[in-house]
């Protein structure tokens, strides 16, 4: 058998062992095996014995996913493959061609071109489709996202041939494009929500997201902001080393940020180096798929007393995963240890080792036992009581960080209709439509987003032919569904239209008076006597 660079413990067969097993069969042992070597046994049984050919591969493969099932819900193994995938947004960048895009039935718009990427810097424009790359036919062809992203990305200095269509023109435009490394932002909205209150969305925690921070707040901090917004929801996590070089900028010298401890992984803690530069309030909006890294700083924030978390219980992952690569570019992330907050809490949701379903299934049980609609349907452990450092008030480890202030869902505006609009991609594909065809006339009414988002209205007009458009496309016109649910649609028009024109800040700006999270958020930090009696534990 040959040496396998993977695993040494699946990689070589123990011929001489194989063979005394295999035709003695004694009846009581005859040897005491270790596990790597009963592991090593197993594989060449099957190598050498099994009824038809096999992937030795794909068996070792195999056999180090089933080994980690037996253990905690996040150790995994990752192909070379999938390995990429994983690391490319911590990374922080990818070699490709720098276009945002949407699939619209079988035609490929480009969305927005990365500043200063491929792309832009030949000349490709938002609302160009794309008809091929090099000798692949994308327009006319049912594509996936995956695949699409398969053939437009490459190596670094690699070239593609694109086949563009540009509004009417008859004439395909041939763009010769050299793939470089394209950016993949931490920070995906940033604006005023008002005078004084700006708002930052952090999507990941990554290698950049820390310097994205600082350029962030000292852009807001230019336009008057004085109280901060981070909004964390869906933010599944990411780096633990980005979350605390985040709170740096909140905490003051010495506080404690997080600490992780394993049975083979002695105790470390981090604490703040230097004062933070922000001083001003600040509410943290969480939600239930908040987690990981997004818990730690949410976490280190409200154990310290400097913000109010707003939203709903987080996801509850306080365990740390160690990566160990394998040479051939595959990976084992093994979790060595559990991280702890400021106050002592460990948040990991509870597990039973080897029923990695029931954990998922966590989620699910929130919504079906109210706990989404309802602060009192929320079940906290009693035995993992915990204080927050200044102020003393209640906080509850044992299965995610509670909200200060609790938020439900809003499902007010939901209807079949809207639904239907949504499944159909009608309300995308419309906006899609109505910017490549009114791009020029938009950007010269409105030069930049404070321009739009005070000035445009979405008319009457525009959201009947938005009805119209769901009428020819299989979506039957519900008035009652209407009602209900035109607020909301108005909103989602304005923001999509807005993100095509400018930056991704432009979304999260337009659905903002939509958004309950963000409502009880600006209620909070703009009312300081309420702020401080919520910290000191004499408010909510």
């Amino acid at each position: 058998m040959k040496l396998r660079n993977k695993i040494a413990a699946v990689a070589t067969v123990l011929t001489s062992m194989a063979m005394a097993l295999m035709y003695a069969a004694p009846a009581q042992p005859q040897y005491v095996l270790t596990p790597d070597q009963k592991l090593r046994l197993a594989e060449g049984v099957i190598e050498n014995y099994y009824v038809e050919s096999v992937n030795p591969d794909s068996i070792v493969d195999q056999a180090i996913i089933a080994m980690l099932k037996t253990l905690d819900p996040h150790s995994a193994y990752t192909t070379p493959e999938e390995t990429r995938e994983l690391n490319q947004p911590l990374e922080g960048k990818f070699s490709g061609i720098g276009i945002q895009f949407n699939m619209v039935k079988d035609t490929l718009y480009v969305v927005q071109t990365t500043p200063g990427g491929p792309c832009e810097k030949v000349g490709v424009r938002p609302g160009d489709r794309i008809i091929s790359a090099n000798d692949t036919i994308i327009s006319g062809k049912k594509l996936t996202n995956s695949g699409i992203i398969k053939v437009l990305r490459g190596p670094k200095g690699s070239v593609v041939e694109l086949k563009v269509k540009r509004g009417d023109d008859a004439e395909l435009l041939s763009f010769t494009i050299v793939r470089d490394d394209i950016p993949i932002y931490s920070i995906s909205d940033t604006y005023m929500a008002n005078d004084t209150t700006g708002y930052i969305a952090i999507s990941r925690f990554a290698e950049s997201t820390a310097d994205e921070m600082v350029k962030a707040v000292n852009k807001l901090l230019k336009k008057g902001m004085r109280n901060l917004i981070i909004d964390l929801s869906d933010n599944t996590g990411g780096y633990l080393g980005a979350a605390c070089a985040l709170s740096e900028g909140f905490l003051a010298k010495g506080d404690p940020v997080v600490s992780t401890q394993g049975l083979n992984s002695p105790r470390a803690s981090y604490t703040v180096e230097a004062d933070g530069k922000f001083k001003g309030r600040v509410v943290v909006i969480v939600n239930q798929y908040s987690a990981s890294a997004a818990e730690i700083l949410a976490g280190a924030l409200q154990d310290n007393d400097r913000a109010v978390i707003v939203g709903r219980r987080t996801f509850g992952k306080g365990l740390v995963q160690r990566p160990f690569p394998f040479p051939d570019g595959s990976m084992i992330r093994l979790t060595t240890s559990r991280y702890y907050t400021p106050s002592g809490r460990c948040i990991q949701k509870h597990y039973d080792k080897g029923h990695s379903e029931e954990y998922q299934l966590d989620l699910y049980n929130r919504y079906t036992g109210g706990e989404l609609w309802s602060a009192d349907s929320v079940k906290l452990d009693s035995t993992q009581r915990f204080e927050t450092l200044r102020h003393h008030r209640v906080i509850y480890g044992g299965g995610g960080i509670m909200p200060d202030v609790f938020v439900p869902v809003d499902t007010t505006h939901f209807s079949k209709y809207y639904r239907d609009l949504i499944a159909k991609r009608v309300i995308i594909e419309y906006c899609l439509d109505y910017v490549n065809t009114n791009r020029k006339e938009l950007l010269k009414k409105y030069r930049d987003d404070d321009a739009f988002h005070t000035k445009f209205a979405v008319t009457d007009e525009l959201l009947q032919s938005l009805i119209d458009r769901g009428i020819a496309e299989g979506v039957a016109f519900v008035e009652d569904d209407w009602q209900r649910s035109r607020r909301y649609i108005a909103a989602i028009v304005k923001g999509l239209l807005s993100r095509d024109l400018y930056d991704n800040g432009s979304y999260a700006r337009a659905v903002a008076p939509i958004n309950p999270d963000m409502q009880a958020a600006l209620s909070v930090i703009n009312d300081p006597e309420r702020y401080n009696g919520i910290l000191r534990g004499t408010g909510e």
